[in-house]
């Protein structure tokens, strides 16, 4: 089991990300919660891995924090839930929201997180409530961004492309991801932050 990598970034195209470690480049996905915090292009990072092994592929998916990885995994245990939607529900949503979700039986929120249905949102809430319950108010809270710092300004052009295929990686319908992106856009936006600010307007 690979659970951790530590090297240099050489790309990164939401929601896929390349870690160069010892010469060898390791391609990852990962939610938009790690991407928010990413460095440029060329800074050493570290990821927390997990790795599913499948009978056509070794896959291998990359979080900022174990806290990430935990409710990653907390989630593939959800009878009808993937990695693709396991992601997709990360993206979409902070785990401090999701948990009040949880919590609430708050199904019409979830149930606007790309891939997520009514029958899937009812399980979320069933199947996790117990999870969620093992941990603290800190392990559901997701760390503060600091989208300012770091943040690599490309232009706008290129951006808004990113942020679409970000959006229709995670499941949204092409118009509409278009849509919300070129809504939101103003020059000099980086990618996360036209991913993020158009999460909240798909909400």
């Amino acid at each position: 089991m690979i659970g951790r990598l530590r090297g240099i970034l050489l790309e990164k195209h939401p929601p896929s990300v390349v870690l160069e470690v010892m010469g060898v480049g390791y391609e990852l996905e990962a939610p938009l919660s790690t991407f928010y915090k990413l460095p440029e292009v060329g800074s050493e990072l570290s990821l927390h891995t997990h790795l599913s092994v499948r009978e056509d592929a070794h896959l291998l998916y990359g979080f900022f924090t174990l806290n990430e990885r935990s409710f990653f995994r907390a989630l593939l245990k959800v009878n009808g839930v993937g990695a693709k939607l396991a992601l997709a529900i990360l993206s979409g949503i902070e785990q401090a929201d999701f948990a009040r979700c949880v919590n609430e039986n708050d199904i019409a929120r979830l149930v606007r997180l790309p891939g997520v249905g009514k029958k899937t949102a009812e399980r979320l809430v069933v199947e996790m409530r117990d999870r969620l319950a093992e941990w603290d108010s800190g392990a559901v809270r997701m760390e503060q961004l600091n989208i300012g710092n770091g943040v690599r300004m490309v232009p706008v052009t290129s951006s808004l492309e990113d942020a679409i295929s970000a959006l229709i990686a995670l499941g949204y319908k092409p118009p509409d991801a278009a849509k919300w992106v070129k809504s939101i856009a103003v020059e000099g936006m980086s990618s996360e932050d036209l991913i993020r600010k158009a999460l909240q307007a798909a909400v």
